[in-house]
């Protein structure tokens, strides 16, 4: 019996969520499996991946045969590198114990890595917000602003009719002094 690592869709549309499992290759996508070894959740950022890592192990030695994607998650958990080290083992390449602090190293570089990408994506959602932040108080204050000029009391000027006409008066007057330059 051929069997393949594959996944298998639960979730709702346009939100997956997939369950990794041990399949007859013949058997439908959502059908009859064999054994569930773990969880993918692509929604997150990064993608949540878990996998009990024995039981992958030992499928994956007994000749199971990954699907892409599957192939591609079990590299990310090292499952594949740990297969592969333990055929060195075998063909006496390296000793245990070299092929366990090999792992171990890789493990602790791709978690550093992962750490890193975690605190990249918090501090940029920290500027997002606090730049959000900014431009509401911003926008809030202009809003307060504008009520507070609409809300003021108006202040009405009382006009001295004197006024006007002294100043009608003194426009007048450069007028007819040009239009008798003109003339002369």
């Amino acid at each position: 019996m051929a069997t393949k690592i594959r996944l298998q869709r639960f979730g709702k549309k346009s939100k997956p969520f997939f369950h990794v499992v041990v399949a007859d290759s013949r058997a439908p996508r959502d059908g009859k499996f064999i054994e569930r070894l773990g969880s993918y959740n692509p929604n997150t950022n990064p993608a949540t991946i878990e996998i009990n890592f024995e039981k992958a192990l030992d499928w994956v030695n007994k000749g199971a045969e990954p699907t892409d994607t599957c192939r591609t998650i079990l590299s990310h958990k090292g499952i594949l590198y740990k297969k592969h080290l333990q055929g060195g083992v075998k063909k006496g390449a390296l000793t245990e114990e070299q092929a366990d602090a090999k792992f171990a190293e890789w493990l602790s570089a791709k978690d550093s890595k992962i750490e890193g990408k975690k605190d990249s994506l918090t501090k940029s959602k920290d500027e997002v917000k606090k730049t959000a932040l900014a431009a509401e108080a911003k926008k809030n204050a202009d809003r307060a602003a504008a009520i507070a000029l609409k809300n003021a009391p108006v202040v009405e000027e009382v006009v001295e009719e004197e006024a006007p006409v002294a100043e009608a008066a003194t426009e007048e007057a450069p007028a007819t002094e040009e239009t008798k330059e003109e003339e002369a």
